[in-house]
């Protein structure tokens, strides 16, 4: 990828903050890539792709741990959850065989798992010798007659935000557009009630929360058309071009895929959150106002008073439960706004909230919703989450597994937010399920039990030099 390229997605028009003295996302740094990649993004950006065959051109220390390695959902094909790698090594290198390599590769994934597509993950070797990534993907789709899109995404070109556009930027040029929707099946549409087709552009369905949405917007004649990337056929994202709205649902990450979509089908869009009862119920309006039928209008406020009334009494119980309590929220992009969203809806109050990784239109909504004064995190090592823990009293430590044992090792109630959890917090039942982890990791009995002295401690506060050896002897 060209520098121009990278200087076009840094510079996105859709981002308020592009219109300052200042324009465009932040620049990568030296060391930017250190929690996240261009690479990193890019794939776990399609991963969810069910149907399609990922492939990495690269080493094998690229493709990782690729079984689960996020926690996305489907409905059917498994084909997403094999890894696929070209596996080059030194040789490969030296002798300038990575091109036929890559071509022996799409070869068997094409012949051994017949997927809808192939898609080629560029990372930093390859593309720091020069390999023709799109020559080669060009000659394998003509050859055994398969869609092979490149995705032009190495590691040294930026952060992981910057990966997840170029990840958007390879589906409008090479994909969307390329097929039609499939027909409503027969019998499906209800009497009275016109189908409308949208998109929601940045929603993975991890742990299954995008099947808490998808009978809502069905009961309102709302078909999604394409979910980028959450559960998806590649057929899905072929046809996105002719939904009537799209939704972004994961923050600014992909919002190039939405402005382009606009400016070439005049698809309009807004941006919204899953997260939390009033941004649910928010979303649900925005399709309506933006698609513009009076009677889905009506009825997307009755649907809303009905939701809303059941979940705010199946949720009294346990926000008499969470009121008051202090958390302290590690994450990034969407989240760093939308889960705040959540926990104010259960009473509680965010002390701080990471922003690593989250653009400067998050860090907007953050203010919007904290304060001009909220605490934002930059640097989210262990010392300094542990410092904000005790400087502003939190309860509850809520981020990435990868921070797990920093509130482990500091006795401290944690609760996975990120793509690894097993629970899906998105729509009105998430919210129920959202109650119950916190409560049920606030209220755990272990926190006394490991807080507490230990015995030998205890015996020795009150004169008896009782050692450990001769407690247990």
């Amino acid at each position: 990828m060209k520098a121009k390229d990278i200087a076009e997605l840094l510079d996105e028009p859709a981002c308020e903050h592009n219109k300052k003295e200042k324009s465009g996302c932040a620049k990568p740094k030296p060391g930017a890539s250190a929690g996240g990649c261009a690479f990193d993004g890019a794939q776990i950006a399609l991963l969810p792709i069910a149907d399609v065959a990922h492939i990495v051109h690269g080493p094998i220390a690229c493709a990782g741990s690729s079984w689960d390695n996020r926690g996305t959902r489907s409905s059917g094909p498994e084909l997403y959850r094999l890894g696929f790698t070209t596996d080059l090594t030194e040789q490969d290198i030296i002798m300038g065989r990575s091109e036929k390599r890559l071509l022996h590769a799409i070869k068997q994934a094409v012949d051994e798992h017949n997927p809808a597509a192939v898609f080629i993950y560029n990372t930093c070797v390859p593309a720091l010798i020069g390999d023709d990534v799109d020559a080669v993907c060009k000659t394998a789709s003509q050859r055994w007659g398969v869609p092979v899109v490149p995705v032009d995404a190495a590691g040294f070109y930026g952060t992981k935000n910057l990966g997840n556009r170029i990840a958007g930027e390879a589906m409008v040029k090479y994909v969307v557009g390329t097929a039609e929707p499939l027909p409503l099946p027969e019998g499906s549409q209800r009497p009275g009630i016109t189908v409308y087709d949208v998109n929601l552009i940045g929603e993975y369905n991890i742990a299954g929360e995008l099947w808490h949405v998808l009978p809502l917007l069905d009961e309102l004649g709302i078909r999604v058309l394409c979910t980028l990337s959450g559960d998806t056929r590649f057929h899905e994202v072929q046809s996105m071009h002719r939904a009537a709205v799209n939704m972004m649902v994961c923050s600014k990450a992909m919002v190039n895929v939405a402005r382009k979509l606009e400016s070439a089908y005049g698809t309009p869009w807004f941006e919204g959150s899953f997260y939390g009862i009033e941004d649910t119920s928010q979303a649900l309006r925005d399709f309506a106002r933006l698609i513009g039928d009076p009677d889905l209008s009506r009825r997307t406020e009755a649907l809303i008073e009905r939701e809303e009334a059941k979940i705010n009494a199946a949720l009294q119980p346990w926000r008499e439960r969470l009121i008051g309590k202090r958390a302290l929220l590690y994450t990034g992009g969407v989240k760093s706004w939308s889960v705040i969203s959540a926990l104010q809806d259960l009473g509680m109050t965010v002390v701080a909230t990471g922003t690593k990784k989250s653009t400067e239109e998050d860090k907007s909504r953050i203010r919007d919703l904290m304060g001009d004064e909220a605490v934002m995190i930059e640097d989210g090592n262990p010392r300094a989450l542990l410092k904000i823990v005790a400087d502003y009293k939190a309860d509850i430590l809520i981020a990435g597994g990868r921070n797990m044992y920093t509130a482990l090792k500091a006795r401290l109630p944690f609760l996975d937010i990120n793509q690894e959890r097993e629970f899906g917090y998105a729509g009105y039942t998430g919210m129920l399920e959202l109650a119950r982890q916190f409560a049920l990791t606030l209220e755990s009995p272990v926190w006394a039990d490991v807080r507490r002295p230990a015995p030998w401690m205890e015996n020795r506060a009150i004169g008896n030099p009782l050692n450990k050896e001769a407690y247990y002897d």
